[in-house]
């Protein structure tokens, strides 16, 4: 099982859906990204449920729960594997095509 953003003409997710593991060559595909984009008329571009952004949030101790900063550490997969695409795409976060990764617009 994989999972397929959807993208509007902006490069903003619009949907995310389960759908054929990349892998799958079932009725001759080998593409499924653009597979899912030729079938629903929009750009469709593999997300990874296992990967996500990583964030350490710096509290001042003296008077909780005061936020100081928040540092980003990166992304990171879940089991341990390769990060993939930035993070799991959600409907609004905006997929960045020089980075090839998708990125929400707050943390």
């Amino acid at each position: 099982m994989a999972h397929y953003a959807f993208l509007d003409e902006n490069n903003i997710v619009t949907e995310v859906i389960v759908g054929r593991d990349e892998d799958d060559t079932t009725g001759g595909v080998t593409d499924w990204e653009e597979w899912y984009g030729n079938f629903r008329g929009q750009v469709c571009k593999r997300t990874s449920y296992n990967t996500y952004r990583a964030y350490d949030y710096i509290h001042d101790e003296s008077e909780p729960p005061n936020l100081i900063r928040v540092d980003f550490l990166g992304s990171r997969h879940r089991t341990g594997g390769t990060p993939f695409r930035g993070k799991f795409a959600e409907i609004g976060d905006i997929y960045d095509a020089e980075l090839d990764e998708f990125v929400a617009l707050t943390i």
